[in-house]
């Protein structure tokens, strides 16, 4: 089977996935499964260097992402007078399977919609100074590393060789609570070590889109190998978690919260810490708690060391 025909492949899978739960009724699971695969056929819609499919093959596949986006706006909003229904999405499936044969037209009148953004930071400040819940993350250099565009998968790095006498800190991100969790699209946490100016130590990582979201908390039940040992950590240092989600009718990917844990922190087992307000205060000179509730990020910590 060739690359492109195993591609159409996972995106018949991927719809075929959401429209099953979508009919199930766990509309979480059905949005998150539409917007990941709305957000690929959104990126080869843009592709000005893919020679797999054709331009207007391009433009169709632009048009279904837009109908995933619009049954996705659908579940989140009941009221919604743009109501788009499961049994018109269906009738889309089809012209995923045969999208390099499909010449008919499109039976919805739609276009295609512009590839969701994920804004580097500062930038979304620009786009909602009226809206100050929706302040961008914020301060700090990340010149030193390269950037990196995160996805469902994530950019999680693999454990440091082991270095005789050296700890290395392995990070193991449970579970976060918000009183809205079961809103949020497509949610993944940023994790970032950064020193008391708000300067980069290390590659920045994203993990892949959390598992599964129930009442209160949203669950990512994932390792985070902190790219630098223990020992070499500068005095002041902080690592920092920023709580990311995707809001379709902006488009964009926004940071909702932040915390961090500081040196004195790193010990071995579980530890809960404390949510702040956005924008990310890599300084941590001006701190708001996001909320008085007993809500927090819970990690567990494991050390290892190279006797």
């Amino acid at each position: 089977m060739s690359d492109v025909n195993k591609t159409i492949q996972k995106w018949h899978a991927s719809f075929r996935k959401g429209t099953d739960f979508d009919s199930w009724g766990q509309l979480v699971e059905a949005i998150d499964e539409y917007q990941i695969l709305a957000r690929q056929l959104q990126k080869e819609h843009q592709s000005t260097n893919s020679s797999d499919f054709t331009e207007e093959q391009k433009k169709t596949l632009g048009k279904i992402a837009t109908c995933l986006e619009m049954r996705s706006a659908s579940l989140q909003c009941t009221q919604s007078t743009e109501d788009f229904k499961l049994e018109e999405l269906k009738k889309l499936e089809t012209i995923i399977q045969n999208i390099l044969t499909f010449n008919k037209e499109f039976p919805f009148d739609v276009q295609p919609v512009p590839s969701r953004k994920i804004l580097a930071p500062g930038e979304e400040e620009n786009l909602e100074l009226e809206e100050e819940e929706d302040a961008a993350a914020g301060a700090g250099s990340t010149e030193a590393f390269p950037p990196r565009a995160p996805a469902s998968q994530g950019t999680l790095l693999p454990r440091l060789p082991s270095e005789p006498g050296m700890t290395l800190l392995t990070l193991k991100i449970d579970k976060i609570g918000l009183k809205d969790a079961g809103q949020c699209i497509d949610p993944y946490m940023t994790i970032s070590v950064k020193d008391v100016n708000g300067v980069d130590l290390n590659p920045v990582q994203d993990t892949p889109v959390a598992s599964r979201k129930e009442d209160t908390y949203i669950h990512f039940s994932v390792d985070v190998e902190i790219q630098r040992h223990v020992e070499k950590l500068p005095k002041g240092a902080a690592i920092f978690f920023e709580f990311k989600h995707y809001k379709p009718k902006k488009r964009f990917t926004s940071t909702k919260c932040f915390a961090f844990m500081e040196m004195d922190e790193i010990k071995p087992g579980p530890i809960v810490i404390e949510l702040y307000k956005k924008p990310t205060d890599f300084k941590r000179k001006k701190l708001q708690l996001l909320t008085k509730k007993q809500l927090y990020l819970h990690l567990n910590q494991t050390l290892h060391k190279d006797s």
